[in-house]
């Protein structure tokens, strides 16, 4: 009820906010939809101009990128108003819009109503979900979104499996999730504010993700919506983006029986320098660090320290060094090989220690993670066909640390990779749309380890790094060893791209099996679905 509350009060703050004067500086908030963003390949990944592709979600201060977008969202648009006013609100425009030279402010209804059968599980799933969101622009200076949903659904029994030991709907929320049946809610909202072209400020209970990839090893939209407030600054062919955020871990141990304090709660200080060193090339440099909020008397909270705006300011820790905070220094490389095509990567390290980086006895200190992928459109010279090929891998142990708290992970989520660590993943993703239909099929495989009872082999980043089963010999795959095969595919009639109405069927095959045992799962939905946004059951 308070984020509802919260979400009204800053509602109420924009548009009642005076108009700014026309400039250059757009600060329409373009949301961070995967497909979507397939759609904007062209623009974002073009050789013949400089534009910041790993920061994400995009605001459309590039001409070209605005262009693209609109035109995305004007598909099928009858601008001569020859429809009904019925027609033109199902499948045109968005259900309430105020507009003006000063304002522009629209409101939907939301809704995602499926149906399905896992076949492997002889189980029926559905999901029943009503909501809402209202955005826009106060002048070119202001900008908010908001959005809201009340859910009820029955899922399959691998994401079952998750939820109850997670106690979280992947990416989403918490709620009554004991019984069959789950019931949750999930709220989000952005506030933006660009004084000129060279700054953006943006308050918000959402997500943030940095890379050019499907995944991110750095910072992906994987976990929940967390409170945050972030800083982009551009010039010329640098932008630097910092965020403070403040997150929960309710699996974290309490350090007090007073119950009034609920979950114990963290700090992340993250810092992202990109440079578009050529038209083709750019190199981002990443920073983060984590830290416990005062919860009990003697504990600090925010800690000032980290306010500095700088990359790599703090020197490197050892990883013996018994710091109550968790620093993680990576890389971001994207080169635009042909127009069309693409090659990314990033690296992280984790408690770089340079012996045991270079050493071969496979220290369990040396974590560190991986990404390497391929993306690019007009596959085969066909006209919108995106394709994407990824590789990610991360060590054992990488993203934990001795006290679960300061792990790399928000509300029972990895803030990174959603398989954790101690793992490998090939995948590839295809994406078509003609007219108003889309097409997208993805195929996965990984290899990680699990753990046997009572052991920790370093693939659950919130188990201490202390409690390790191996000290030497550490690889990846370690533990028991099992593979995930997933294949599914999805095809959508777009009905309205304002908020990405839709009527969408789906199919997924999985496989996941080790020497113990094998989980199976077929299944086939359909439903009406809308709005922008992120949502991963690929795992």
């Amino acid at each position: 009820m308070k984020k509802y509350t919260l979400m009204a009060i800053f509602l109420a703050f924009f548009v009642g906010a005076k108009a700014q004067e026309t400039s250059t500086t757009p600060n329409q908030n373009i949301l961070h939809d995967y497909q979507l963003y397939q759609k904007l390949n062209q623009s974002v990944y073009d050789s013949k101009t400089k534009f910041h592709s790993s920061i994400r979600g995009f605001f459309s201060d590039d001409a070209k990128l605005k262009t693209a977008y609109d035109s995305i969202m004007n598909s099928g648009v009858d601008t001569l108003n020859k429809r009904s006013w019925v027609h033109r609100k199902l499948f045109q425009e968005h259900l309430l819009q105020f507009k003006s030279d000063d304002y522009n402010i629209y409101a939907d209804f939301l809704a995602d109503f499926q149906i399905g059968k896992d076949f492997q599980g002889d189980r029926n799933t559905w999901l029943n979900t009503r909501g809402f969101q209202v955005g826009g622009n106060v002048g070119d200076k202001f900008s908010f979104y908001l959005n809201g949903f009340e859910n009820q659904g029955r899922f399959p029994g691998y994401v079952d499996s998750f939820i109850a030991a997670n106690q979280v709907v992947p990416g989403q929320s918490f709620g009554k999730l004991e019984r069959d049946t789950k019931d949750w809610s999930y709220v989000t909202a952005l506030l933006s504010y660009s004084p000129n072209k060279y700054l953006n400020f943006a308050l918000g209970y959402d997500k943030n993700f940095i890379g050019d990839g499907y995944r991110s090893i750095l910072l992906s939209d994987v976990s929940s919506n967390y409170s945050f407030f972030r800083v982009r600054a551009s010039l010329g062919s640098f932008q630097y983006q910092t965020i403070y955020a403040y997150m929960l871990d309710p699996g974290a141990p309490r350090l007090t029986t007073d119950r009034r304090l609920g979950d114990r709660r963290k700090w992340t200080a993250a810092h992202y320098l990109d440079w578009n060193a050529t038209n083709r090339l750019s190199i981002g440099f990443f920073q983060a660090v984590t830290w416990a909020d005062a919860e009990v008397e003697g504990k600090r909270g925010f800690d000032i320290n980290y306010l500095h705006p700088f990359v790599f300011l703090r020197p490197i820790e050892s990883a013996n060094t018994l710091s109550p905070d968790k620093m993680r220094l990576g890389f971001n490389v994207k080169y635009e090989l042909l127009e069309k095509t693409t090659l990314y990567g990033q690296f992280m390290f984790d408690e770089f220690i340079a012996k045991e980086f270079f050493s071969k006895n496979g220290s369990w200190a040396n974590k560190w993670a991986l990404q390497l992928g391929l993306r690019g459109s007009d596959l085969f010279k066909v006209d919108r066909l995106n394709y994407l090929a990824e590789f990610n891998t991360a060590r054992p142990y990488t993203y934990s640390h001795f006290d679960r708290i300061t792990s790399y992970s928000n509300y029972n989520q990895p803030l990174a990779h959603p398989l954790g660590a101690n793992f490998r993943e090939f995948l590839g993703l295809l994406n078509y749309n003609v007219k108003r239909f889309d097409f997208q099929g993805q195929l996965l495989y990984a290899r990680y380890g699990l753990d046997e009872l009572g052991f920790n082999y370093g693939k659950d980043i919130f188990k201490s790094y202390n409690s390790r089963s191996v000290e030497n010999g550490s690889h990846i795959g370690q533990g028991i060893g099992t593979d995930l095969f997933l294949m599914q595919g999805k095809i959508a009639y777009l009905l309205n791209p304002k908020y990405n109405l839709r009527l969408e069927l789906g199919g997924l095959i999985r496989q996941e099996k080790n020497d113990i045992a094998k989980n199976n799962t077929s299944m086939l939905t359909f439903g009406l679905r809308t709005s922008f946004r992120n949502l991963y059951y690929d795992f």
